[in-house]
């Protein structure tokens, strides 16, 4: 058998070869923390090389992601489907082995890593969905939701403000089934850390309320065994583990320092490490016996084994429960949800009511709470003014873990990077709120959210100058054209309560892909339509309000200005069509021919209307369109003022409708 020094030297070999033959990656990290990848994973890691989906598998994340060829190795050594040709093909145009760890690319890779803060971060939403489901489904002595989230982190995703939010909340949230380790080697891309990094890490961490292991040889099995167990023994707070490593370890000239942290080793460097670790094999060949070592598909199909006779057990006393359990971490929802969902948009429709649009999706929550248990919101600090806070809604506390709520606190980043966690974990369909203005703290992890075609559910309320008094700083102008320039998001700005029923709805049937549902502040008229109308509001753009013969002009307009315009066509001596789009990115993804029903071609003469800037809104008018929107950021007063000053009036949408006709 194998010493673990050479089972960790595996590790080794592996990253730096596939990191010279792509010429390209960064080889330190994994080779520092090859040590502590190997007991980790050898001995405390219960996962199924064969079933990387069994739902109580512990989960690993490599926040420091561009070292990814450590859990490409670990992958590959482990038993997954991730060959050496896998590895051989590292950072290769359609490589299972991207240059970053990217989510659905190789089987085991738990989330999309590489913007440093946001693995721990996801972490953190995994550990808080596990609590959160044991609270749920375990009854007694049948336990069947009982698993670790392990993490690796380095320096930088310690320097990213990113971590204190997150790693604030989850010390607070006393998430002990979390454990993260710390890559203590000191160097970053520029060098030795100490010029910009002097952090008393343990004493933060202690601050956060985690349990802190300091002074961890990272280089020694034995030591980091019983960090592993120590931890592991807290089950009140998370766990940070302070491992000291070189990064390089095993090259004799660029150990220790930031010459191996993001570039090749060289050839003659290589042969050099190979004859410091007595590896005497070329590259890509590891000995059979090295492979039986690392082997832990048999360990892994009895740990699920035993896992399903506990399930059974369960399932034969609680078989309402294990059902639910299973229809959650599978995502479906329930038979009945397509029945309930329409019958709500149209009683929405009956009702007739005026209200805020984030008033509208508080009453959105409010009904589909009722039918989706599995969905779990959350605000940053403001979900009186957000309105997420339903009647039935149980924010997590550190002694209370049944839950389907998490106050976030001043966290927008954090807390979109923890969404994005417990959508990865399965099990919930989970939204997280704050004024839209905010998104732009958290754009990144909404960016990793449609990377990762994530089923996340981001809620911005307070949409525009019709936030009012607060003035520019928390008005936001240029967020919503952004937001729909990332790929793969669906955008929805809806007028009334009708098209918030339909937006929610939209957003949680959505299972490729993350949604951002944008609500005003102010009281939005009703609009009325029929059935076929309320049918056509999911295409994402409609015809709200059509002339008895060909239009002259078409005015597109969407949320709060829908019901300026509709007040601008009944005042118009125009034949006016007025298409409401709530959501263009749903809009545009429809067929041509729908799309050519609503914005036909012949139909030249077309207006634009929406409180933020105007670039994005060209396509549909022409270049000859009028588009009436903001050019400059807003200014403090109350809103039905800021829009008579900035524009946004029937008489400015009729003088815009002139215009376009003559």
């Amino acid at each position: 058998m194998p010493s673990r020094f050479e089972l960790a030297n595996a590790i080794r070999v592996l990253s730096m070869d596939a990191v010279q033959k792509a010429n390209s990656g960064h080889p330190g990290a994994p080779m520092g923390l090859a040590d502590v990848a190997e007991v980790l994973w050898n001995d405390h890691m219960e996962h199924n090389p064969e079933n990387p989906e069994w739902a109580d598998r512990d989960r690993f994340v490599l926040s420091n992601g561009h070292g990814s060829m450590l859990i490409y190795t670990l992958l590959h050594l482990s038993g997954y489907d991730l060959s050496i040709a896998d590895l051989k093909n590292f950072r290769q145009l359609h490589s299972r082995t991207p240059g970053h760890p990217e989510y659905g690319h190789a089987p085991g890779v738990e989330t999309t890593t590489g913007p440093l803060g946001q693995g721990i971060s996801n972490a953190v939403g995994m550990a808080i969905a596990e609590r959160a489901l044991a609270a749920k489904f375990n009854k007694g002595e049948r336990v069947i939701v009982d698993h670790y989230t392990y993490v690796f982190v380095g320096d930088g995703c310690l320097m990213e403000g990113i971590s204190h939010e997150s790693c604030s909340l989850a010390g607070t949230l006393g998430l002990g089934k979390l454990i993260v380790f710390w890559d203590d080697n000191g160097i970053s891309i520029d060098g030795h850390a100490e010029g910009w990094f002097t952090d008393n890490t343990p004493k933060r961490f202690e601050a956060y309320n985690w349990h802190v292991v300091t002074g961890v040889d990272g280089h020694d099995p034995e030591v980091v065994n019983r960090a592993i167990e120590e931890a592991r023994s807290v089950t009140d707070r998370p766990s940070l583990i302070c491992c000291k490593t070189t990064i390089g370890f095993g090259s004799p000239n660029k150990a220790g320092s930031h010459a191996c942290h993001g570039t090749p080793l060289g050839d003659d460097e290589i042969a050099l490490v190979r004859k410091e670790l007595g590896w005497k094999h070329e590259a890509f060949v590891i000995p059979d016996d090295v492979y039986t070592g690392w082997d832990s598909r048999t360990k892994g199909r009895t740990a699920e084994s035993a896992w399903r006779e506990k399930f059974a057990a369960y399932e034969t006393t609680y078989p309402e429960e294990a059902a639910e359990f299973r229809r959650q971490m599978a995502g479906r929802l329930p038979d009945n949800w397509t029945k309930q969902a329409a019958a709500f948009v149209f009683d929405c429709n009956r009702e007739a009511a005026s209200k805020a649009t984030r008033q509208a999706s508080l009453t959105c929550i409010e009904t589909y709470s009722h039918a989706l248990p599995e969905l779990f919101g959350g605000s940053a600090d403001l979900g009186c003014s957000n309105l997420t806070e339903w009647s039935g809604y149980k924010p997590m506390r550190a002694d209370s873990p049944e839950c389907n709520y998490v106050n976030y606190g001043v966290r927008e980043f954090g807390m979109s990077a923890i969404v994005n966690g417990i959508a990865l974990h399965g099990g919930f369909i989970p939204f997280g709120a704050t004024f839209l203005v905010f998104s732009e703290y958290a754009r990144n992890a909404i960016r990793m959210a449609a990377l990762m075609k994530l089923r996340s559910i981001f809620v911005f309320t307070h949409d525009s100058i019709g936030l009012g008094e607060d003035g520019p700083t928390h008005q936001a102008i240029e967020q919503i054209p952004t937001l729909r320039m990332i790929p793969n998001m669906d955008v929805w700005r809806p007028c009334d309560t009708v098209e918030s029923a339909v937006a929610w709805t939209a957003a949680i049937e959505r299972t490729n892909g993350p949604t951002c549902l944008i609500f005003s502040r102010q009281k939005l008229a009703h609009q009325e339509r029929n059935t076929d109308q309320i049918a056509h509001i999911s295409r994402g753009g409609y015809i709200l309000q059509d002339c008895n013969s060909t239009p002259d002009v078409i005015v597109i307009a969407t949320g709060s200005e829908v019901s300026i315009a509709m007040r601008a066509a009944a005042t118009s001596s125009k034949n006016v069509r007025v298409v409401s789009m709530p959501s263009t990115t749903v809009f545009d993804a429809q067929e041509d021919a729908y799309r050519e029903s609503v914005l036909p071609s012949s139909v030249t003469a077309r207006v634009a209307v929406e409180a933020a800037v105007t670039d994005g809104w060209y396509k549909y008018v022409g270049s000859h369109g009028r588009v009436i929107g903001m050019h400059r950021f807003g200014e403090s007063a109350p809103a039905d003022e800021l829009f008579r000053h900035f524009g946004f009036t029937a008489e400015n949408i009729g003088k815009a409708i002139d215009e376009v006709c003559n």
